[in-house]
């Protein structure tokens, strides 16, 4: 009898499960042509196995299984052997997908942090209902609609904040050890391609943040290009920094306000022919003479790097930073059935010298292997437009190279352990306002209450001399010689070992600019973050100078 009931259920379980084939048809038979070049024999008995082991499983396995989550394991470790860009979206992640395409979701525009079994907000969204209906930096969410949050995932507390637009949460916080609700209208939360753009202090040089390309990209390049050059613009820095990249379209539109209409920008060779493309600029540009520097760091990826590699072939820009991240591949998403997609990737990218920036390997690679960086001996040269030689395989090398300082333990531990959040979040209850952006930075008093306060509180703290000498120590007792070194060993410890006490004080300079860049957030949010960094950041510095210096700017693209 409860076979029979178990066995009843096959037909329904098989048609789920049968999603399966229908993704691995799609993946193997994207286009005719595809599936004339492949082996169709394979192809069958590969999907009649998959069927067979399928009814065996549903059939004689002890216990009852689950088609929904045996073909997610299935899709997830067949997309697993190819590269980490080619995606399965399940129609319950359709929110997701919009919002990476778009930049739009229901919510109510507030970044979130996990801190210990709560959810915190971290930062709102200046003008978007969660900063309007009095939600603040530091808030921790007790509950969403009368569900507590306690010990609720990130994820959880996300799925909750959003919903359609117009819907009402009643969102309980703590704040300053009271308890208040707030009710936040949800709205259409649209986060914007550039963030921030804006005169820096020089009063000639713009500053465009970009930090994705979904279908407003360029519109918005665009508007915050003029606004620039009514205020009096007459060179600019694109900042295409942690920027991981977006629709391949909105990078051409981005690079036409450069150069001059028909310049091919980017071309593309898939193993289908009818993906071998050529994409050229369609209008006539906005300016194709002021001063550009193009900032890119280890963050900046795929639309990011065809923006960045078209200009420095083209030598119409100067980049400076860090070398990029290297993703030279194209996907294209395509439609399944019960509303899920899958996105696949279709071909890799060449700028205009004939470059492709793929710094890893994904389909040579033998089973089990993680995908290698492409050889020394296998990256070729190119010539920009002026002769400046470029490489392949090796994401976009900037013109300047800016060597980043790295951060001290102590700063990493008061950031981890959310030292600096909290006393940020304090400050701002105590003190009313503070100086404008872009001039902010806490005096020796201010920085004198910080170190106080970072004293009282509970974090470990150990240095990487340490945790070394440590290692060193166990090996030389386990081989017999520690009693010998003892000493040495001990004079070498007291010098690495830490002290909260006397780095604070070593290392003031950082942590007062992070600490800084967090309480400036507090009061004048994104845009105000951008503008305290204009002081320090090395990258703008660097772009400042050299836009500076028509002669420099000049040599550096071989003028």
């Amino acid at each position: 009898m409860v076979f029979e009931s178990h066995h009843s259920n096959l037909n329904n379980n098989m048609k789920q499960f049968l999603h399966v084939f229908a993704l691995i048809t799609i993946l193997i038979g994207l286009s005719p042509s595809v599936k004339a070049q492949s082996n169709g024999f394979e192809e069958i008995k590969s999907m009649e196995l998959m069927d067979l082991i399928f009814q065996q499983l549903e059939t004689n396995y002890v216990d009852e299984i689950k088609p929904g989550e045996m073909s997610k394991t299935a899709i997830d470790a067949m997309l697993k052997q190819l590269d980490p860009y080619t995606v399965y979206y399940h129609e319950s992640n359709m929110e997701d997908y919009r919002m990476m395409t778009t930049g739009q979701y229901g919510g109510i525009g507030a970044l979130i942090r996990k801190m210990g079994e709560y959810t915190f907000i971290a930062e709102p969204y200046e003008g978007k209902p969660a900063q309007l209906s009095g939600a603040m930096a530091g808030d921790k969410i007790l509950s969403i609609d009368g569900k507590d949050m306690k010990g609720k995932a990130s994820d959880e507390v996300s799925d909750g904040l959003r919903g359609p637009k117009g819907s009402t949460i009643q969102l309980k916080v703590e704040r300053a050890g009271e308890e208040k609700t707030i009710s936040i209208t949800r709205d259409e939360i649209k986060l914007a391609d550039v963030p921030y753009f804006g005169m820096l202090n020089n009063g000639t040089t713009g500053y465009i943040k970009l930090n994705s390309f979904t279908q407003t990209a360029s519109a918005e390049v665009i508007a915050a290009y003029g606004k620039l050059k009514q205020q009096g613009m007459t060179s600019v820095i694109l900042d295409l920094r942690g920027n991981g990249g977006g629709l391949l379209m909105e990078a051409v539109r981005i690079v036409n306000i450069f150069v001059k209409k028909g310049q091919t920008v980017v071309t593309t060779k898939g193993r289908i022919p009818e993906e071998n493309k050529t994409y050229a600029t369609s209008a006539d540009p906005l300016d194709l003479t002021i001063p550009l520097v193009v900032l890119v760091d280890g963050g900046s990826a795929s639309a990011s790097e065809i923006v960045s590699g078209s200009l420095q072939d083209l030598d119409r820009a100067v980049i400076i930073g860090e070398n990029s991240y290297g993703k030279g591949l194209v996907q294209r998403t395509f439609d399944l059935k019960y509303g899920s997609k899958i996105k696949v990737t279709i071909s890799k990218y060449y700028t205009p010298s004939g470059r492709c920036v793929q710094r890893l390997e994904y389909y040579d690679k033998e089973l089990g292997d993680k995908p290698k960086a492409i050889a020394d001996s296998l990256l070729k040269s190119f010539k920009t437009v002026n002769g400046r030689k470029v490489i392949d395989g090796r994401g976009i090398e900037p013109d300047i190279l800016v060597e980043k300082d790295d951060y001290s333990r102590l700063l990493l531990m008061l950031v981890s352990n959310n030292v600096i959040f909290n006393y940020a979040t304090d400050f701002k209850r105590t003190h009313e306002s503070i100086a404008p952006a872009k001039t902010f930075k806490l005096s020796d008093d201010e920085y004198a209450a910080f170190k106080a306060y970072a004293l009282k509180q509970e974090f470990t703290y150990s240095t990487a001399s340490e945790e070394q000498l440590e290692k060193m120590k166990k090996t030389a007792e386990d081989e017999g010689y520690f009693e010998d070194i003892k000493g040495d060993y001990q004079q070498l410890l007291s010098k690495v070992t830490p002290s909260k006490e006397r780095d604070l004080d070593k290392f003031k300079t950082e942590i007062n600019d992070i600490l800084s860049s967090e309480i400036v957030a507090r009061y004048y949010y994104q845009n105000g973050r951008a503008e305290q960094a204009f002081q320090t950041d090395k990258d703008i510095l660097k772009a400042i100078e050299v836009l500076s210096d028509a002669k420099q700017l000049n040599t550096i693209l071989g003028k």
